[in-house]
């Protein structure tokens, strides 16, 4: 059994009766009373996030919408580090002396950066797959320090077994992931026990940002790509997607924004109700005094089987209508 399948029993989905609204009165930053709604009290959430692409951008809307609804009066301060660990870096160095309520990080390198800066203020993470590893807490049921939140740790070893599915002769999958990403890093492994199961052999080729994703996927001599939720390659996706096409090569995806955006199909999972999921353990930090080292790291349990059938097409890959008829989504 993978990690992944051990991980996938983890927190539940189901949204809570926490109520929310927007951005409201003012008090001094930093001074989170925790009264709750109706009190006037303003709370200064600071949100760093790694890059900008639909997944993350999801997690970050589904975070404000949770404490729109818990009816938290916010101020947001929000960055993007633009892809580079050294801008995400100063954010963090940054909001470490901003006097914010409580920091959102999106992403594993924007969260470890802001858990090495920031010690005295609670710490949520989101679309972190692997918190443990990353360094961020001791364990996923005790956190133990200021961070807690969210993993997007996905079912590597489903999503392989549908490439199989959609190329039943594939011998090779090739993975392209960033060698600064814990969090890909981590996939990559996965994939690999995954792959000895199923009679496949993994193809990796590394990059260091979105740029060099189309030479790395060019130069992999495979049957097929596997594209984990790598925020350098998500955000170059399309580059991979052209060299998949031009080779008639299927594309699995570990999230549904890459379906949308061109890969055949995916077990997924839904970013926004991550985020919303993360700001749910914010509104009871900030309402009810939670302790974030006592809170454990929540994720997803049910996946959606999203299928793209014109990139399929474009692929030269035939989708069953079996596959068709049990598909949650299919893109239009």
């Amino acid at each position: 059994m993978t990690r992944s399948s051990l991980r996938l029993t983890g927190a539940a989905l189901a949204v809570s009766a926490l109520v929310l609204a927007g951005c409201g009165s003012e008090t001094s930053p930093g001074t989170a009373s925790g009264t709750g709604s109706g009190s006037g009290d303003t709370y200064s959430v600071g949100i760093t996030q790694l890059v900008s692409h639909p997944s993350l951008d999801a997690a970050r809307e589904g975070f404000k919408a949770a404490l729109a609804d818990a009816g938290l009066e916010v101020e947001y301060d929000e960055q993007s580090a633009q892809g580079d660990q050294a801008t995400a870096t100063s954010i963090a160095t940054t909001f470490a002396s901003a006097d914010h309520d409580l920091v959102l990080a999106i992403a594993t390198p924007t969260a470890q950066a802001t858990a090495q800066a920031i010690t005295d203020v609670p710490v949520l993470v989101t679309a972190v797959t692997e918190p443990q590893e990353a360094g961020l807490v001791d364990s996923w049921d005790a956190p133990g320090g200021n961070v807690t939140g969210t993993s997007d740790l996905n079912p590597v070893a489903e999503q392989l077994e549908l490439l199989t599915e959609l190329a039943p002769d594939a011998e090779t999958v090739g993975i392209v992931h960033s060698s600064g990403e814990v969090n890909s890093e981590v996939q990559v492994e996965l994939a690999r026990e995954a792959a000895a199961d199923l009679g496949l052999t993994i193809e990796v080729a590394t990059v260091t940002n979105s740029g060099e994703v189309q030479q790395a996927a060019d130069s992999l001599d495979v049957d097929a790509f596997y594209v984990p939720t790598d925020n350098a390659v998500v955000s170059g996706i399309e580059s991979l997607l052209q060299v998949a096409e031009t080779k008639s090569l299927p594309v699995v995806s570990a999230e549904g924004d890459t379906v949308d955006r061109g890969a055949i199909a995916t077990y997924g999972i839904d970013y926004e109700q991550l985020g919303y999921q993360t700001g749910e353990m914010a509104a009871r930090i900030l309402l009810e005094g939670a302790d974030p080292a006592e809170m454990p790291i929540e994720q997803q349990s049910d996946f959606l089987l999203i299928v793209n059938p014109a990139a399929a097409e474009r692929m030269g890959v035939e989708l069953a209508a079996e596959l068709l008829e049990r598909a949650d989504k299919v893109i239009e």
